[in-house]
């Protein structure tokens, strides 16, 4: 059996996000220590080998616990949040615990339609998990470098707003070394680390009203993460999509690297038209109609028809399997780099995220035109 693996050392054999990571701590890059469990490390093993490994973070410090599949970050699918990550995890009982929860999220209906789609198999993927330490983040988001441009998203704290699309990210276009296109979000809520209580966790809270709109990173840091991205483009061999953090010291840490594995639409030209139609971020392109499925949770999966529009606030991991069914997704939330953005791009699935009230004025609507190549949402 093997044991923990310090991450430095992680190699292929565990998963994409773990070897990602060991590339870039080995090359001197900003990566939060940790170690890796290898998916065959189980029993009183896993406990014992946790509690041992644990010493080197500090015991009492919070941990960031992600899975590292075998099918996970590879170069023609993400994965992109399909397995379980807890974040804030204290002390060897809930770290294993998380580990645990990590693995078993392999078998859920997310990750199993997901690779169902992607690759045609029908058995869960081998899960090695990845454990470092948590970063406590002032701002956090994703990066994508290619066609020579990096794309910023960011919001407050823990980078769980950005990727759940949970929020209105800020957004920045970098090229040529230079910031050549700034979107300011609304950023309403914000994810951060649990002080106190057991095992710990994260705690999610409003934002102030007067940080919503406005901006959580100066220009200052966004080309120094653009830059960051870069290097590890260079290192890791072609474009890559990036989580990374800011803590209140002002370090950025690179958190995730993966291969990017379905371009962004491009910007869409000036849109002009009838003032009636909505418009959001056109986060993957193509064009889709069909009825309205206004969906508030997991209740109203039941409801959805091949077919349908989905519409919906906003779209975590959960909601992958709808994908697989819907012909369309527009949401009141999130931006180009979510979880649901990505796994739509690679699915070929027409999207517009961070439509306002979208649940509210396409309620009902018999038919409804989706166009991801110009973030517009229509109706007859």
């Amino acid at each position: 059996m093997e044991p923990v693996v310090p991450l430095d050392d992680a190699a292929p054999a565990h998963g994409g996000k773990a070897a990602a990571l060991g590339v870039l701590r080995r090359a001197g890059l900003p990566v939060p220590d940790g170690f890796v469990v290898p998916a065959s490390l189980d029993g009183d093993g896993l406990v014992a080998a946790v509690d041992g490994a644990l010493d080197t973070l500090g015991r009492h410090a919070p941990v960031a616990v992600r899975s590292s599949a075998s099918d996970e970050d590879g170069a023609r699918a993400s994965a992109a949040g399909q397995y379980a990550t807890v974040l804030g995890a204290v002390g060897t009982d809930r770290v294993v615990e998380a580990v645990r929860a990590c693995r078993a999220s392999a078998a859920g209906p997310r990750a199993m339609a997901y690779r169902s789609a992607t690759s045609g198999l029908h058995t869960p993927a081998d899960v090695s998990v990845v454990v470092q330490r948590l970063v406590d983040a002032r701002v956090a988001g994703v990066l994508f470098t290619g066609d020579g441009r990096a794309v910023v998203e960011a919001s407050w704290g823990l980078g769980e707003s950005v990727v759940q699309g949970a929020v209105g990210p800020d957004r920045w276009t970098v090229a040529d070394g230079r910031v050549v296109e700034h979107r300011t979000g609304d950023k309403r809520t914000r994810v951060d680390r649990a002080r106190t209580g057991p095992g710990a966790g994260t705690t999610t809270r409003d934002v102030p009203a007067s940080e919503r709109d406005r901006p959580c990173l100066d220009d200052d840091t966004v080309l120094r993460l653009a830059a960051l991205g870069q290097r590890v483009a260079d290192l890791r061999g072609g474009p890559q999509d990036v989580e990374w953090a800011v803590d209140d010291a002002g370090t950025v840490w690179l958190l995730q690297a993966r291969p990017v594995t379905a371009a962004l639409p491009d910007p869409p030209a000036e849109r002009g038209g009838r003032a009636d139609v909505l418009r959001g971020t056109g986060a993957s392109g193509g064009r889709a109609s069909g009825p309205a499925r206004v969906v508030h949770g997991p209740d109203g999966f039941a409801a959805v028809r091949p077919g349908d529009v989905l519409v919906c606030r906003e779209t975590d991991p959960a909601w992958t399997p709808l994908f697989g069914v819907v012909a369309a997704v527009v949401t009141e939330t999130g931006g180009l780099l979510s979880h649901a953005a990505i796994v739509a791009r690679e699915l070929r699935l027409p999207a517009v995220l961070g439509v306002p009230a979208a649940t509210d004025v396409l309620r009902d609507a018999p038919t409804v035109t989706v166009d991801g190549d110009t973030g517009t949402v229509a109706t007859p």
